[in-house]
């Protein structure tokens, strides 16, 4: 038998160590022929046995985040205010909060009707008739509020429970405590399509921050060829796995003679590595929708002749099949509010002419996301599915200069379906302005804490150890909201 060559500071042999050095690595062979041939060969995709365990039978196994980049105005949209076509046009009645840019005007009438829709009678606004046609699979939660009034800071708040960087999202907490069940797709998916790009705050949002690099997303786009960049090898696959084996190889010995067997960030790398590869065949399936019903294309919209509108719908199918091949977390991207236009990152700001500017972003979003409510539960998957509704924050109830709306962090609304949700259900309220909680308030903290209970996890107890503290995505708030869930 070889000389068993061991680093100074390693004090016990790994399972794979033991398999190397032994018998002249006979037992390492047989032990990559199994991983090769059960898919057992990342270990960031274990087999469903050894997934981690939830902390109770969850309700949802998989989350549609449809973020709404650049807040979305509440009482235009699902918390009508009669007040504001009455009083519209006089001065506020009660002290003005300070707003992001001050340009402050009279109370401002909603330029959109509104109408009770299904058995729960659920008011929606006539910017979202296809979304309407399932409010009986909606939660709406009017009482959502956040501390900060900035974009950027907003939407890292809603991401990951900070209002700044260097913190894990949502998406990679939810994989970090319950793994991928698919080895050759991540667990955490951003879909982007047409001239989409990353809300204020850029990548970071989407970020493993602290937590191990392989539960980051991916990002894919919906409707490009290849999918994502460099997606098709450049060479004959037994070369490139050839090649993948080699490199993981001396990653293995360099942790062997560093003594750094357990450094995440190694393990990371080398499991990163073989999910590429897998994906390598996995997405340019996925993304070929060529199998898919012209009533399918028709209903989502993909031939619209809005093309922001069938841009976004690309992302909508796409997300319906991530869930169908067991992706945990995706994650949708606004595109402009049309072809040409600027505000890419954050569409929904109307600071000036909000009813076309809402309008447009409306017509984007609003077909695609009630085909994908409804597709969902027509395939039997919207019970499993979770679908998340949201902004950074609402707007206000007066105008900014003469027909636009300032950013209002202090009560605004989003809505869940699906999931463990009880569906034609209203959770919480603002006041007759639509401009600050009276009921029920809730944050993102309450949000998530949610969102993880219907996936099965404790939002207290799922923690990661980093500079000395026990970090979780709620930080040391947040309340499971009840009422919300079947």
């Amino acid at each position: 038998m070889p000389e068993m060559k061991k680093s100074k500071n390693d004090a016990h042999w790994s399972r794979r160590e033991l398999l190397q050095n032994c018998s002249t690595g006979f037992g390492w062979l047989a032990f990559q022929y199994l991983a090769a041939t059960h898919g057992w060969s990342n270990p960031a995709n274990p087999p469903a046995t050894e997934l981690p365990k939830p902390h109770f039978k969850p309700k949802a196994k998989s989350i549609i985040f449809c973020y709404m980049s650049g807040g979305v105005s509440h009482v235009d949209s699902f918390d009508p205010k009669p007040r504001l076509a009455r009083d519209h046009g006089k001065p506020m009645p009660v002290r003005i909060e300070r707003t992001q840019f001050n340009n402050n005007g009279n109370i401002m009438a909603s330029p959109f009707q509104f109408r009770q829709w299904g058995q729960s009678g659920i008011p929606i606004s006539s910017m979202f008739p296809y979304v309407a046609e399932s409010a009986d699979d909606l939660a709406v939660i009017r009482s959502m509020t956040t501390t900060v009034n900035e974009h950027a800071q907003g939407n890292y708040a809603f991401h990951t429970g900070f209002p700044f960087m260097g913190h894990p999202s949502a998406g990679a907490w939810v994989n970090y405590g319950l793994g991928t069940s698919n080895s050759q797709l991540p667990g955490f998916v951003v879909l982007q399509s047409g001239k989409a790009s990353v809300p204020h705050g850029g990548v970071g949002l989407y970020s493993s921050g602290y937590l191990p690099a392989q539960f980051q997303a991916s990002i894919i786009q919906a409707d490009s060829k290849p999918a994502i960049p460099n997606i098709v090898p450049a060479q004959p696959r037994p070369i490139q796995k050839s090649r993948l084996q080699l490199v993981s190889e001396l990653d293995r010995h360099f942790q062997i003679q560093s003594g750094l067997t357990s450094q995440p960030a190694i393990e990371a790398a080398i499991r990163n590595y073989e999910t590429a590869f897998q994906m390598q065949s996995a997405v340019p399936e996925l993304v070929d929708l060529a199998g898919e019903s012209s009533a399918t294309r028709k209903m989502y919209g993909l031939d619209h002749p809005n093309g922001v509108t069938a841009a976004y719908a690309h992302q909508c199918l796409m997300a319906r099949r991530l869930v169908e091949r067991g992706v945990r977390f995706i994650e949708l991207s606004c595109l402009p509010e049309k072809l040409g236009a600027g505000q890419a990152p954050n569409p929904w700001d109307q600071h000036g002419n909000l009813q076309d500017g809402h309008s447009n972003m409306a017509l984007q979003v609003d077909q695609p996301i009630g085909a994908l409510l409804k597709d969902l539960k027509a395939r039997g998957l919207l019970d499993s599915t979770l679908v998340i509704w949201a902004g950074e924050f609402g707007r206000t109830p007066f105008s900014q200069g003469s027909n636009g709306r300032d950013h209002n962090p202090f009560g605004f609304s989003i809505w869940l379906a699906g999931g463990g949700i009880r569906g034609g259900s209203i959770h919480g309220a603002t006041d007759d302005l639509g401009y600050h909680v009276t009921e029920n308030k809730t944050t993102p903290y309450d949000l998530w804490a949610t969102v993880l209970h219907l996936m099965g996890l404790d939002h207290e107890k799922l923690t990661y150890r980093h500079s000395g503290r026990d970090l979780r995505l709620t930080d040391v708030h947040g309340h499971v909201i009840h009422p919300i869930i079947a």
